[in-house]
């Protein structure tokens, strides 16, 4: 059978396809996972279907990934837009070495920092109470100091 990729979904098709297999799961337990079904996700690793942005978000969800990384792999999101921020994300999102409330309080300390420099992103205005989550988010012993612990400028004696 001739291959039928088109654009970006072959690559978007060998991400899925790699991320799932990093993570693990067989192809029918991303399936369940995601709420899809097994063929219609077998299809989109194969590059043979087009996926909505809600199933991508699914999958992402599902495989515990940036859904940013995948609209920008199936061409949704502009490749070039933002493409650092959207990697330095998902490179934060998939790191196996920290744990859920260390990844959401990294990004948004992140996030502050690209505000601070003038490069703000969308997802900050639909979060605008992050500095104080990330402040509560940071207060365990075993976690990484809050964004208020210190500034850059050495802080106020």
């Amino acid at each position: 059978m001739a291959s039928l990729n088109v654009g970006n979904l072959g690559n978007l098709g060998e991400y899925l396809r790699e991320q799932r297999r990093n993570a693990q799961l067989s192809l029918r337990q991303l399936a369940d996972a995601a709420g899809v079904s097994n063929p219609y996700l077998s299809q989109i690793e194969r590059g043979l279907r087009k996926p909505s942005a809600e199933v991508l978000q699914q999958v992402a969800k599902a495989l515990r990934i940036s859904a940013e990384t995948l609209y920008v792999r199936a061409g949704i999101l502009d490749a070039e837009r933002d493409r650092d921020d959207v990697e330095t994300r998902a490179v934060i999102l998939a790191d196996p070495s920290l744990n859920e409330r260390q990844k959401q309080v990294l990004l948004q300390i992140y996030e502050s920092f690209r505000k601070e420099n003038g490069f703000g992103t969308d997802a900050e205005e639909a979060a605008p109470t992050q500095d104080a989550a990330a402040g509560d988010a940071a207060g365990g012993a075993d976690s990484i100091p809050g964004p208020g612990a210190r500034t850059a400028g050495g802080g106020e004696p």
